[in-house]
């Protein structure tokens, strides 16, 4: 188990044992990470993640190293086209939304992500979803509210992904040690002091 501050990288069944909407459109996904998020709240918090989630732009946080990954990340991908639009959704692989129960369809998608290239897939009480897709895999963010051990809530975020064939496989292979020791500890400082800030500005 990772643990970085507040923020704590959980087992899969964390994430698996809830009745979260998200299982019924992923079940050919494999599910990479369960994060706790360093965000303690009330039960009427979950927007207020959401917005702060939204509107951040972790490629540009305080850590240099992130920003060098993802900017490394970014040349490599205009080099070798892995962001070209016939890669992403509707083109190499069709929008989950194609997979939504009736119940589902009315469901408002929420915020654009105006910083990272996912398109929002729905937005319910407790949950909010999010996709992306470009020629290495299909990915799904997922972003929940849940109660912690205090009595209190949290956010938990959960991360998906389908790879596209053998260059998917290696990349996602490749990237993980770099997400799960540095990306995600210094995205989850992100988010902690984003939270802070906002807690303490009034509306």
């Amino acid at each position: 188990m990772i643990q970085s501050r507040g923020s704590v990288r959980l087992p899969n069944i964390a994430h698996t044992s809830r009745p979260w909407r998200i299982h019924e459109l992923t079940r050919d996904f494999r599910l990479e990470d369960v994060w706790a998020l360093p965000t303690p709240g009330g039960p009427d918090d979950f927007p207020r993640l959401v917005q702060s989630f939204a509107s951040g732009d972790p490629s540009q946080g305080a850590s240099r190293v992130v920003r060098a990954l993802f900017a490394i990340r970014w040349k490599v991908g205009k080099w070798l086209g892995w962001d070209d639009p016939a890669t992403g959704l509707g083109s190499r692989v069709p929008t989950l939304r194609d997979r939504f129960p009736a119940d589902l369809r009315d469901a408002p998608p929420g915020p654009e992500l105006g910083a990272l290239p996912f398109t929002p897939l729905y937005l319910i009480g407790d949950e909010w979803a999010a996709e992306i897709a470009n020629r290495t895999m299909h990915g799904v963010l997922h972003i929940g509210w849940v109660r912690d051990q205090n009595g209190g809530y949290r956010g938990q975020m959960a991360v998906y992904a389908k790879p596209n064939g053998r260059l998917g496989a290696a990349y996602m292979a490749a990237i993980r040690p770099f997400r799960h020791l540095i990306v995600y500890p210094a995205m989850m400082r992100q988010i902690e002091r984003q939270w802070r800030t906002a807690a303490r500005t009034p509306p």
